[in-house]
């Protein structure tokens, strides 16, 4: 049976890259605050790239989908087999109220790109595998526990997609080992679908935008209608950012406006006070632009943020992970510091989590804070 956890909420723990392009035997553990610090070409992006390609796996996106340039993820110097084939493998830890969970995979990238294979495993005990038995074919065999007489269950798997994303459509949940594998399968699947990437695009969010339902894009370029939104539905929300705003934005900032003429365009703009007049955020520089967006996302959630998780459980029992690459890009000391402080403040809540790439002064900071953990991939190359 599945064993109580340590997290209440399902959570991803730890990302291993056992090859994966520049990565080799990694295992990285992953804390509320997770920063990937080191050199350029130390794979920083291969590590949120590997995340968030298992977060689209979990929420049902095909193998192409997840990985669009699977050749350039294979190892460097890595040789083919007799049959020409070659890839890369990953996995990850989630743990929650089913105890820690393991999920690894190994992909062929060359000639043909599938799944050849994966596991699912708990407590020392594999719940799920699957294997290539015949090239020649577009499954997997595919092995889950069943318990009692039976054992296990054995049917084919498509090789294009996560099989433990597939496993409450085909396991009925009837004994005791069949709802220990739907539990762990939905534990995994519940952590990875949560999952924000976003990456600011300063010269995407000058323009005004036209007026939509409010959610957050990957770019933030539709900035201007989140803080619409956020202003007219969570007055509280909305003034911690505009909080933000007076430490991250230069000169005086009363708080956070927008202009919306009718049915036309939506426009941001930065209250100066009545001696001043308003600036559009058009106006502002590009690091003011990422620290605004980057504050909303930590400071909001799934309903604002263009995410959908999983629909298995209720918002308050899972936790979204925001992945950042370049978090701090474009930004002084004092505006890194406050998203820092951000971070600290929502992820120290269980609700939100945040894994980013991060230079070394961002790095620098963070090192031991309570709750951030610092992943060094230049000692790790080194070492």
């Amino acid at each position: 049976m599945p064993r109580q956890g340590g997290y209440q909420r399902p959570v991803v723990t730890e990302l291993r890259l056992s090859a994966f392009a520049a990565h080799r035997a990694a295992r990285f553990a992953l804390g509320p605050v997770t920063f990937f610090t080191g050199p350029s070409g130390s794979g920083k992006s291969q590590a949120l790239a590997a995340y968030e390609a298992l977060s689209a796996l979990a929420s049902g996106a095909l193998l192409e989908e997840a990985f669009p340039d699977a050749p350039a993820r294979i190892p460097e110097r890595a040789l083919p087999d007799g049959e020409g084939r070659r890839g890369f493998r990953i996995g990850c830890t989630v743990d929650g109220p089913a105890g820690p969970v393991r999920l690894d995979l190994a992909v062929q990238a060359e000639p043909v790109l599938r799944i050849v294979g994966e596991r699912l495993s708990a407590g020392g005990q594999v719940l799920l595998s699957t294997a290539l038995r015949d090239p020649g074919r577009s499954s997997v065999q595919a092995a889950w526990l069943t318990g009692g007489t039976t054992g296990v269950t054995r049917a084919p798997l498509p090789d294009d997609r996560l099989g433990t994303a597939l496993l409450p459509l085909r396991v009925a949940g009837a004994t005791a080992g069949q709802r220990q594998v739907l539990a762990a399968a939905e534990q995994v699947v519940v952590a990875l679908r949560s999952v924000f990437a976003c990456d600011p695009s300063p010269e995407r969010m000058r323009a005004p935008v036209p007026r939509g339902e409010g959610r957050l894009l990957r770019d933030c370029a539709n900035l201007a209608d989140v803080l619409r939104r956020t202003r007219h539905e969570c007055g509280t929300r909305h003034a911690l950012l505009a909080g933000a705003a007076r430490t991250g934005c230069a000169g005086p900032v009363e708080g956070l406006d927008v202009r919306v003429p009718g049915d036309g365009p939506v426009t941001a703009l930065l209250d100066r006070g009545r001696a001043r007049p308003a600036t559009e955020l058009g106006r502002l520089g590009a690091g003011e632009l990422r620290f605004l967006a980057l504050a909303l996302v930590l400071l909001t959630g799934p309903g604002v943020l263009a995410v959908d998780p999983a629909a298995e459980l209720l918002a308050a029992r899972q936790a979204l992970t925001v992945l950042a690459d370049g978090f701090d890009r474009a930004l002084d000391r004092r505006q890194s510091a406050e998203l820092l402080r951000l971070a600290l403040l929502s992820c120290g809540r269980g609700h939100i989590r945040l894994v980013a790439a991060v230079g070394e002064a961002c790095a620098d900071t963070a090192r031991g804070i309570p709750g951030v953990t610092v992943v060094d991939l230049g000692h790790e190359r080194d070492a």
